[in-house]
């Protein structure tokens, strides 16, 4: 993949939405492609990983294993999304094994990477990080809607159950 290419897979996900054209071409030096063939895992539950990637095309499933052995996907990130971004900002291990659904190509950006660019760069790493905690604070959003959905549920909570 060309330079050229990289730069508009960067330009397309959710890490560049603050960008201007010299800042996603500053930040695509430090940045990484890798394909995915299917089923092949990106990052494995319990385990911890310095990366952060972003879905070029294909899907990702946020997946736990099963005791028959089988995945139950919890979520399906597709292109644009963000994978990987809590286990990114604080190192602990992943709470589910990340997974490629089909065909799937990735941008990948190592935190080490990331702060380097502190010193040189230090707007490109602020918007970076802004959006990342964007995407954390959409999933907090959407598992707050989920367990209201969740109560009401349980509780037979405004004539909807």
């Amino acid at each position: 993949m060309s330079e050229t290419q990289k730069r508009e897979a960067l330009r397309q996900s959710k890490l560049a939405i603050e960008l201007d054209d010299e800042q996603v071409r500053k930040l695509s030096e430090h940045v990484s492609m890798r394909d995915l063939a299917d089923e092949e895992v990106l990052c494995e539950e319990g385990h911890s990983d310095d990366r952060l990637h972003a879905i070029v095309n294909g899907a990702v499933a946020v997946a736990k294993r099963q005791p028959t052995g089988e995945f139950l996907n919890l979520n399906v990130l597709t292109r644009g999304d963000l994978v990987g971004e809590l286990a990114f900002m604080d190192g602990r291990p992943h709470y589910a094994t990340l997974r490629a659904m089909g065909t799937t190509r990735v941008l990948s950006v190592k935190r080490e990477e990331l702060e380097h660019m502190l010193e040189t760069e230090p707007v490109i790493v602020y918007r970076v990080m802004r959006a990342i905690f964007r995407v954390v604070h959409g999933i907090l959003h959407r598992m707050g809607a989920q367990q209201s959905e969740l109560t009401n549920y349980i509780y037979k909570l405004h004539g909807k159950y």
